[in-house]
């Protein structure tokens, strides 16, 4: 019974699995690992592994139940991410959602055109700054991956490039392990040096093994670079139903939350108590174009799914919504959008990100991230559910206006109207005078209107002069170092 003077506010939820359903997961996940194993070549994971207890033969390395349990339970249950300035910006635990851009696509959507282009390092600026001028965007990716700078630099050129156009927290895909090293290295400048960036870190390291249950050296490397300095890590493989992984998307979970497990393992052994997520990436090979499909209705569901077990081991997660199939903004790219940011809002996953993605991931658009800016808003306010309380039961106002009366005038209205209803900034809620006399802008017009405003009228907190030219030497020496180490290789 709710009394008069409490308060009950309830967020929307859902839940895929029972709890039966979780424990079958888990064990079959603890199975893969034990039973399956995964291939390892770096020969100082394996020896690594090995000491711990695992069986190694060749680069076929399976784990016993009790290492990867043990591992678990060092691993952190949540972490706070700061952001570039040292505040506190998001906190990453239990079934609080942040939402984020798309990132390491080729080619971007021209918003002044509309030409599909290569993605330049431009692009990566244009990207930082719009998202930093979105409110509902919690952290930021490159968005894209710069085809105008060397082969495996791409890291530690675009990120000097997103941390000079945002303030928000960053999750950067690091291209080689030097490039990593130099990464946290110019991170490391911006926050104050390494033990302030530690203590107040603004970034996530995103190594991605290769489902199924592949780890290439330089994934063990990136792994180790992040844990070394005891900084947040995702794991990040992909695991594409019916290609890389079971088409049932039980087994498919399975193997997601194993591949995540094994990630686990690699990084707690080589620091314990370093911060992971239980994460991975759901894919949907279409069947019929044997393409991949990032608006599947399975893609999300999967993401839940996984979320789902790794929630029941109180550790981070990782979505991936705001996303289309379409070429450009059109009702499909809007639908699709929707449907990922409000289901995976929904099952509570912690870091979602890919919003701005198109054409499967192969293209990174301003106009998507502008219109799932906006998608993420109504769907925040409709999982945040009703507040009830005595206040808001309004019964006082009800009496007072009576029968055939309104509520316009009441000071009741004007205090909770704000905070009670969504106010979109970019859809359309006029009248069709007004619409028709505005020329009958689209949806898509609109969105292309308002990015352009925001390009040419945000200006993001830019950095001190001493840092930018640190950043500069260290993204010389960096590009030098990565490009000469690849001649010699």
């Amino acid at each position: 019974m709710l009394q008069s003077d409490q308060t009950q506010s309830r967020s929307l939820r859902m839940r895929i699995f029972s709890d039966d359903q979780i424990w079958e997961i888990r064990q079959a996940a603890f199975d893969i690992v034990e039973k399956v194993g995964f291939v390892c070549p770096h020969k100082a994971a394996q020896q690594m592994l090995a000491a711990a207890g695992a069986w190694v033969k060749g680069d076929r390395i399976r784990l016993p139940r009790h290492i990867a349990e043990g591992c678990l339970a060092t691993t952190p249950k949540g972490w706070i991410l700061y952001d570039r300035d040292g505040r506190r910006a998001m906190e990453v635990e239990g079934r609080k959602s942040h939402y984020g851009t798309a990132t390491a696509s080729p080619h971007t959507r021209d918003v002044f055109t509309g030409e599909i282009r290569t993605t330049e390092l431009v692009d990566i600026a244009n990207g930082a700054k719009v998202a930093d001028a979105c409110g509902n965007i919690d952290f930021v990716m490159p968005m894209g991956s710069s085809q105008d700078v060397p082969p495996n630099t791409a890291d530690v050129n675009e990120f000097p490039t997103v941390v000079a156009n945002t303030a928000k927290p960053m999750v950067f895909i690091g291209y080689t392990p030097l490039g990593c090293e130099y990464v946290y290295e110019m991170a490391a400048v911006v926050a104050g040096g390494m033990e302030a960036l530690r203590q107040k870190p603004f970034l996530i390291a995103y190594p991605e093994g290769i489902a199924p249950l592949f780890y290439p050296e330089d994934t063990i490397d990136r792994i180790f670079v992040s844990a070394d300095r005891c900084m947040p890590q995702l794991p990040g493989s992909t695991v594409q139903a019916g290609a890389t992984g079971p088409v049932t998307l039980a087994g498919m979970t399975a193997q997601m939350t194993a591949e995540a497990i094994i990630h686990i393992v690699v990084a707690q052994l080589r620091q314990p108590g370093c911060p992971v997520a239980m994460s991975a990436n759901a894919a949907v090979l279409n069947m019929t174009s044997a393409l991949n499909t990032m608006g599947a209705p399975e893609l999300s569901l999967a993401q839940c799914a996984q979320a789902e077990v790794a929630q029941s081991f109180n550790l981070p997660t990782w979505g991936l919504a705001g996303a289309t199939d379409a070429k450009t903004l059109d009702a499909q790219a809007g639908l699709e959008a929707a449907f990922s940011i409000l289901s995976q809002g929904m099952g509570g996953l912690n870091l979602i990100h890919d919003v701005g993605y198109m054409a499967a991931g192969m293209i990174c658009s301003l106009e998507q991230l502008v219109m799932g800016n906006e998608i993420i808003g109504m769907a925040k306010r409709f999982i945040n559910g009703i507040t009830v309380n005595r206040e808001t039961l309004a019964r006082e106002v009800i009496e007072a206006v009576g029968p055939r009366g309104h509520f316009l005038q009441q000071r009741h209205t004007m205090t909770h109207f704000k905070k009670e209803l969504w106010r979109p900034q970019l859809l359309d809620q006029s009248g069709i005078e007004t619409w028709t006399q505005a020329g009958q802008p689209s949806l898509q017009n609109r969105a292309r209107e308002r990015t352009i405003a925001l390009l040419e009228s945000h200006t993001p907190k830019g950095l001190p002069d001493k840092i930018t030219t640190e950043l500069e030497r260290l993204r010389r020496a960096a590009q030098k170092e990565i490009l000469a180490k690849q001649e010699k290789a």
